[in-house]
């Protein structure tokens, strides 16, 4: 499990809220971290650090970063719609990407994303700022 960024300290009652949400793989879903976020009154940002302090993983990013979801193909107008958003290469914050995916849905976006080119930054639960070696876009 990777490092602490910060020392989050729950008490049983957060930790309860964050046990009660987990998969049959003792995993928090990305989707389920931002509900529990809410619950137990952090900010989504700390969730990474306060699910680690537990042992306990977040998985299945709604972007294809990390996790086993199964996506679907690409499409193009969405492809450009998240072009459009580069901030450098073809990196984009998954918090630009959850904004272009309300007018759309998030798996479509997800789907684009995970077979393309974008290279998705700055996690919004802190599971990573930076992703590298994505693979080129599949046709």
């Amino acid at each position: 499990m990777g490092k602490l960024q910060n020392i989050i300290n729950l008490d049983e009652t957060q930790k309860e809220l964050i046990l009660s949400n987990l998969d049959d793989n003792g995993r928090l879903s990305c989707l389920k971290a931002f509900k529990v976020a809410r619950l137990i009154g952090v900010k989504p940002i700390e969730m990474s650090d306060a699910c680690k302090s537990i042992n306990v993983k977040i998985t299945n990013c709604e972007l294809g970063v990390f996790g086993k979801i199964k996506f679907q193909d690409a499409e193009s107008a969405i492809y450009s719609k998240i072009k459009q958003n580069f901030t450098q290469d073809s990196d984009i914050s998954c918090k630009t990407l959850w904004y272009i995916a309300q007018e759309s849905s998030l798996r479509r976006v997800g789907n684009t994303v995970k077979n393309s080119d974008v290279e998705v930054t700055n996690c919004q639960l802190g599971c990573f700022r930076e992703r590298k070696g994505h693979r080129e876009i599949k046709s």
